[in-house]
């Protein structure tokens, strides 16, 4: 058991109050935005970080109010060019704990294309998408996640849009790191943070926000508590891909379609059927990141993907220490008039 003495004295001791601004919170009332910023506040308080090299990023949105309400450096900066505000923070000022919040619009409409580039660049950030399946701060309309049929105010007649399934777009721009977690899920989603912010890369994490508003409701078949067990699947490394309640246990084998079915535990044969969570295995990675909790299977959280792979900022300052060991390096006249130049007569 550790003591007081064995505490190294220059790590910072804080608590999640360290880390709450005084800014006034100004989200709806009942919004899940609330769960999320208190379980970032109490997990930053454990990382042993100073608060100075904390630094988080958001666009525009809901979620993007994110950087007023926590005591850390910060930018609220304009919709869907987060991920570039990140990136360049990140190779300026490498030491600092980068943490980019966006939201479901924010990100893969208008930053769509910016999302995906500071995904396969591998920059060691941390990436909390809020998918709350609307867009809320412009009052109800259909987002890039809602699901087909989804009547609002901008498709009265139900959206014709097939959705994206935001797990599975981090998994196909070769993300490094992939996890999803629900805003009430306090537990798990505190573990899943702890393990993005352990990842040396970019880690993506799908959070399902309630919007209680506009959008009340979307995940209750997986949050309601008399329902959980049957529809949500907590991934572990390691572990059998087991859910189900202790009076009908379930579990998921691969069938000769390369599909994830639901078998019934119901015998020692069956149980050793069931796949065990590999988490570094793309294929199986992006079959959980599929599962979107239908009749017959469950919507699969925690970390569904996780590798190691070259961190961008890494390349990017090998390539400024190479080139300012060659003659002449910093010598702006010779560079301008060097040897790629003529004259045209």
């Amino acid at each position: 058991m550790s003591t007081v003495e064995d505490t190294p004295t220059d790590v910072p001791q804080y608590q999640k109050k360290d880390f709450m601004s005084d800014q006034t919170i100004r989200w709806c009332p009942g919004c899940g935005d609330y769960s999320i910023l208190s379980q970032v506040q109490t997990v930053f308080a454990t990382l042993g970080i100073p608060k100075h090299k904390f630094a988080v990023i958001s666009g525009i949105g809901c979620s993007s109010r994110f950087p007023y309400y926590m005591s850390t450096y910060g930018f609220h900066t304009i919709h869907g060019r987060a991920p570039s505000f990140a990136t360049g923070l990140k190779l300026v000022n490498p030491e600092l704990s980068v943490w980019l919040v966006t939201g479901d619009g924010d990100g893969l409409s208008i930053g769509g294309n910016h999302l995906i580039h500071v995904i396969r660049r591998n920059v060691d950030i941390q990436l909390l998408l809020f998918n709350n399946r609307i867009y809320g701060l412009t009052k109800g309309q259909y987002s890039p996640t809602s699901e087909e049929g989804k009547r609002t105010k901008s498709t009265p007649m139900g959206s014709v849009d097939h959705p994206f399934t935001p797990a599975a777009v981090a998994l196909g721009a070769d993300a490094s790191f992939v996890a999803r977690t629900v805003d009430i899920f306090v537990k798990e989603q505190r573990q899943v943070l702890t393990d993005a912010h352990s990842h040396r890369g970019c880690s993506f994490v799908e959070i399902w926000q309630n919007c209680n508003i506009f959008n009340d409701g979307a995940f209750a078949d997986f949050t309601d508590r008399k329902t959980r067990d049957e529809k949500v699947l907590f991934v572990e490394h390691g572990q059998p891909l087991r859910y189900g309640t202790a009076e009908a246990p379930k579990g998921l084998v691969l069938n000769n379609r390369l599909q994830l079915e639901a078998i019934d535990l119901d015998s020692p044969e069956a149980e050793a059927r069931v796949l065990v969570h590999d988490e570094t295995n793309l294929l199986l990675g992006t079959l959980l990141a599929r599962l979107q909790g239908s009749a017959d299977l469950p919507v699969a959280m925690g970390v569904l993907y996780r590798v190691q792979r070259p961190v961008y900022e890494a390349g990017v300052q090998a390539q400024l220490d190479h080139a300012a060991a060659k003659p002449h390096a910093g010598d702006l006249a010779r560079a301008i008039a060097g040897p790629s130049t003529w004259t045209v007569e």
